[in-house]
C-alpha cells in the first residue's frame, strides 16, 4: 500500500462522513451545524483534490500499481454518485440528470473493461477530465445554493449542472466513438 493507493482509500472513507453531513439535518438549529453545508462542500472538495494529488504522486515516483488502477477511478465515481444521489435527495438535482451522468460512468467503466481484456488501456482523455472537473465544480456550487447568496442555485449552480451533463454525455460518446472497434471486435 502506497501513498497514492491510500490517498485513494482515504477518498472513499471520506464518502459517508460527506453524506452524514450533508444529509443528516439535526432538528432544533444546532448552532454548530450551521455551517454543515459548506463543511460538506469543504469535505466534498478535499475529497475530489486527493484525485489529483494520488496520481500525480503515483506517476512523477513510479508509484502506479494495479491496486491504484482499481481503487482510483472507483473512489472518483463512488464520490460523484453520492453526491449526486445526496442532492437528489435533497431535491437539489432531478433524477433524470443523476441517471445519465451515473449511466454514462458505468457505460465507460465497461468500455475500459472490455479494452481491457483486449490489452488495451483507455486513457482519461481531455474532454473526460473537463467533463470531471465541471461536475465537481457543479457539485459544490450546488451544495452552497443558498449559502451565501440566497439564489446561487438559480442562477449558478443549475447552469453549472447543464454544462457539466453536456460535457458528460460528450466525453461519453468521445469515449465510444474512439473505441467502437473494441464493441465490434469479433473473436476468433
Amino acid at each position: 500500500m502506497n501513498l497514492p493507493n491510500s490517498l485513494s482509500l482515504v477518498r472513499i472513507l471520506m464518502i459517508p462522513v460527506f453524506m452524514a453531513i450533508l444529509l443528516i439535518k439535526l432538528p432544533g438549529g444546532n448552532p454548530y451545524f450551521a455551517y454543515q453545508d459548506l463543511l460538506a462542500a469543504f469535505i466534498f472538495i478535499l475529497a475530489a483534490v486527493t484525485d489529483g494529488v494520488d496520481g500525480y504522486i503515483a506517476r512523477k515516483y513510479r508509484q502506479i500499481t494495479n491496486l491504484g488502477k482499481f481503487l482510483d477511478p472507483l473512489a472518483d465515481k463512488l464520490l460523484v454518485s453520492a453526491a449526486l444521489i445526496s442532492l437528489v435527495e435533497l431535491k437539489i438535482v432531478a433524477a433524470w440528470i443523476a441517471w445519465i451522468i451515473l449511466a454514462r460512468e458505468f457505460a465507460v467503466t465497461g468500455l475500459r473493461a472490455i479494452a481491457a481484456a483486449e490489452g488495451t488501456v483507455i486513457s482519461a482523455s481531455k474532454l473526460g477530465k473537463l467533463k470531471t472537473v465541471s461536475q465537481i465544480i457543479a457539485i459544490v456550487a450546488l451544495i452552497l445554493q443558498d449559502w451565501p447568496l440566497s439564489h446561487f442555485n438559480i442562477y449558478v449552480g443549475k447552469p453549472l449542472l447543464y454544462i457539466a451533463l453536456a460535457l458528460t454525455v460528450l466525453s461519453g460518446i468521445d469515449y465510444f466513438v474512439k473505441s467502437r472497434h473494441f464493441l465490434f471486435q469479433r473473436k476468433k
